[in-house]
């Protein structure tokens, strides 16, 4: 072989791509999922914004009605007479303790001074500020996990039947507790506020830079791991209630900015490009992160219709008769969500940066509350609407008559539990949409409550391909259950990482 024949056949040499056809297949489809995760996680952060946003005006706009319907319903009972064996109905004593637990927290934030706070953290230096804002973010997850137990451990003392025996500290301890969890974490909520105020007015925004790059931090710390389809749908919840506390935070700093310039609108404009700053670095760190996140363990782009509808599911499944918690309550479960500490920290920061003296500024409040309440029915229309929607593209509806699974604490059942099927007479979406604009019908005194777990969790810890495959997860069935239950436990979707 001489040396001409070798550089002859170095330069004329050819190859056939179609030779490894699957292989560029692929590369080339894992190219038009990175293309299309933007649109797809962004309709999912949409949806679910809106879910938060609806839960969050429900404290400020329906819980109070509520709760003064509860409270005429507790005066006038003499007039009826007692009728049932309850003197309030379940849902009636959970309105009443969030109302109570959010006038107190309420009146107990006038004793945190905010400009004290302020200048307190301003005197920092920058990298102590940094390592504080990270040290409130972790404080904060862990809240947020804690915290929906102390509620829930509240609601279901004070509604659980009195023929049982008891096995609990009685419904004082826990309301304290529950009053002291909201304080500080309504208190925790306003260091994060005031951290990144502080942020803002510096001179040379270099504090607003360094958080803002902790954003591009997490992207080292998600994206290396090996993520499922179940944690990969607890941390796009984390990230929805992320990104809607973020926005929450921007209100308060602006109000008190502008509060501080006395409603100079000119100020408004100087604030505008670092907000969008930091909402713009938030969208970007959320996509790059589910862009690689996807690519690196094969996961498909329509992973978050998915997603989509199981929040979708239990928007709906909440609005059924045999419901067994209350809407804002699940968002909170599934995605660590708890709006009472930042409603407790609004309501503190609005009344103390805006002054209503005379009729016509109380007449502005009265119409701007009822403003309030046009938008969060509104809202509830449209979510509801979309939700339908969404659950029927899913081929879920059957799900919504499913009974809630009556199995022992901490033993899973093992029977499959029958289906109650719609009526002959109607239709599926009839039945659908006659379910969920029923009221809740009162249950039997005789019937045990108990722990269950809403259905869309058990749809997406379902294995995706053909029936072999299902059996063959079957079949593996008892060397992963310990790892399955986590996966089906809703207080760890506030956890971004793997749960092993």
């Amino acid at each position: 072989l001489s040396l001409l024949r070798f550089l002859s056949a170095e330069l004329t040499r050819g190859y056939f791509l179609e030779h490894n056809e699957a292989k560029y297949t692929e590369r080339r489809e894992r190219v038009y999922t990175c293309m299309r995760i933007p649109r797809e996680l962004e309709k999912l952060m949409f949806f679910g914004i809106f879910l938060c946003l609806d839960a969050f005006l429900y404290v400020f706009t329906l819980l109070p009605l509520r709760v003064f319907l509860a409270l005429f319903r507790l005066l006038t009972l003499p007039c009826y007479g007692l009728r049932d064996r309850r003197l309030l109905q379940p849902a009636q004593v959970c309105d009443i303790l969030k109302g109570v637990i959010l006038v107190i927290c309420y009146f107990m934030m006038h004793y945190v001074d905010y400009s004290m706070m302020y200048h307190l953290i301003r005197g920092q230096s920058v990298i102590k500020l940094y390592i504080i804002y990270n040290m409130l973010e972790v404080a904060d997850r862990l809240f947020s996990s804690f915290g929906q137990d102390i509620l829930d451990a509240l609601y279901w003392t004070a509604t659980e039947p009195k023929e049982r025996k008891r096995a609990h500290i009685g419904v004082i301890p826990h309301f304290f507790m529950a009053v002291l969890y909201v304080f500080l974490h309504a208190i925790l909520i306003m260091v994060q506020a005031t951290t990144l105020n502080v942020a803002f007015n510096s001179h040379n925004k270099s504090l607003l830079t360094i958080m803002m790059s902790n954003n591009f931090v997490e992207i080292k710390g998600s994206v290396f791991k090996k993520f499922e389809k179940n944690n990969l749908f607890q941390m796009s919840n984390s990230d929805i209630k992320e990104r809607f506390t973020n926005y929450v935070l921007l209100l308060i700093v602006c109000l008190r900015n502008m509060e501080q310039f006395s409603w100079n609108p000119d100020h408004l404009w100087v604030l505008f490009p670092d907000v969008c700053m930091v909402i713009a670095s938030e969208i970007a760190v959320d996509i790059v992160k589910h862009a690689f996140i996807t690519k690196f363990n094969d996961i498909t782009a329509d992973v978050y219709s998915e997603y989509r509808a199981s929040l979708a599911f239990d928007l709906v499944s909440s609005r059924q008769k045999n419901a067994y918690t209350d809407y804002s309550d699940s968002v909170a479960r599934r995605m660590g969500f708890i709006p009472l500490p930042l409603a407790v920290l609004l309501i503190r920061v609005v009344t103390s940066s805006i002054k209503v003296q005379g009729i016509l500024s109380y007449a502005c409040v009265i119409l701007f509350y009822f403003g309030l309440i046009s938008l969060k029915i509104l809202n509830s229309i449209v979510l509801l609407g979309k939700s339908c929607q969404y659950v029927k593209e899913a081929k879920m509806e059957d799900k919504l008559f499913d009974p809630p699974p009556a199995s022992a604490p901490g033993k899973p059942s093992s029977k499959p539990h029958n289906k109650c099927r719609p009526s002959q007479g109607l239709s599926t979406e009839e039945n659908l949409s006659a379910s969920v604009t029923s009221q809740p019908a009162h249950q039997k005194e005789n019937v045990i409550p108990l722990l269950v777990t809403s259905s869309s969790d058990q749809f997406l810890t379902t294995p995706d391909g053909d029936e072999k495959d299902i059996t063959q997860e079957n079949s593996e069935l008892k060397h992963r259950s310990s790892k399955k239950d986590l996966l089906e436990i809703d207080r760890f979707t506030i956890c971004g990482n793997r749960i092993d």
